[in-house]
């Protein structure tokens, strides 16, 4: 027997709470894992609260992140002993995730946990920070150097934000953190940004072109945001869009990429390939300062998840909250 978060949808209603299951519910796959930590992400406060339709069946363990032990493995890649990390591939979703003690899963979907990182840290990083690397890595791709200008974070307080603005300012960018809670300035800063401005002058309709400022961003509010953001880039700039915090709609025009020759570039950490997943990881064990993951994170026990479910999606928590699921 182990506990975890479980989601049920009956008659009665939905419910999320901490309950205790038999090992022959796990799903199907050829590695099981003993969890000591997982997080608390956007996607895991849909699942629990039930306010989007992320949960695909019933029941479910939410968790799009875990790090583990392996108990038991039928896939060469990995034997018992072995310390693993996962982010995404669904899970949490359509196949049983991280916010519980033990997880069976589909060892092509594990990488080993990087020499450079404990459990602890792994998931303060969790799937915000590996896509705030692979952010990173879009713009090193199209040529984006510090030389060029000013980096533009969106939902900067946020984890995908919090974790960007240390890695580029490790990097040496300029960074402008946009966020809807100035009161988190100087935690910004403390990460590395050098101006933070409000979230809320990006927030409504704009016009297809304004002043060019942003050699680059990173984006994980979509809508108006993302729209303003592409119009006030720089010629031959480059946006990264991650999230759809604002919505999933893209009020914009062609004219930013027409006519400036803008790039919008779309970042998945769902479903991306193991391949990017080791050199995001390996980058992010050279590119991220840990000491500032004290900054970024808090460890909470599985119980106490459920309520900040609400809180993370209310915009009211800071950087990211590790799940301590043994607690």
């Amino acid at each position: 027997m182990f506990n975890g978060i479980l989601i049920t949808k009956e008659e009665s209603g939905y419910r999320a709470a901490v309950a205790q299951m038999d090992e022959a519910q796990l799903p199907a796959g050829d590695v099981s894992v003993r969890v000591s930590h997982s997080t608390l992400n956007y996607k895991d406060g849909l699942a629990i609260t039930g306010k989007g339709p992320v949960v695909r069946s019933f029941p479910m363990v939410p968790g799009i992140d875990l790090v583990g032990v392996v108990e038991e493995s039928a896939n060469p890649a990995y034997r018992a002993g072995d310390t693993v990390l996962l982010n995404g591939w669904g899970v949490g979703e359509v196949h049983w995730g991280g916010l519980a003690q033990k997880a069976r899963l589909k060892g092509d979907w594990l990488i080993p946990l990087p020499s450079g990182f404990t459990p602890q840290q792994a998931m303060a990083i969790g799937t915000a920070g590996y896509t705030a690397m692979l952010c990173v890595l879009a713009l090193e791709r199209h040529g984006v150097k510090p030389s060029d200008g000013e980096i533009l974070v969106t939902g900067a307080a946020g984890g995908v934000g919090s974790v960007a603005v240390a890695i580029l300012a490790k990097l040496g960018y300029t960074v402008v953190a946009a966020t809807g809670r100035t009161k988190d300035a100087d935690y910004l800063k403390r990460l590395g940004a050098s101006e933070v401005i409000e979230r809320a002058q990006f927030a409504s309709p704009g016009k297809p072109l304004g002043k060019e400022r942003w050699a680059g961003a990173v984006d994980v509010v979509g809508s108006h945001v993302l729209a303003n953001v592409c119009a006030t880039t720089k010629y031959g700039g480059v946006v990264t869009a991650c999230g759809l915090a604002a919505g999933m709609d893209f009020p914009a025009t062609v004219v930013p990429f027409i006519l400036r020759g803008v790039t919008l570039a779309g970042i998945d950490s769902v479903m991306c390939p193991r391949a990017d997943r080791l050199v995001a990881w390996q980058r992010l064990v050279t590119d991220l300062d840990v000491a500032k993951l004290g900054d970024i994170s808090r460890e909470v026990g599985l119980a106490e998840a459920i309520p900040l479910a609400n809180q993370l999606l209310s915009g009211e928590v800071r950087g990211r909250i590790v799940v301590d699921v043994n607690r």
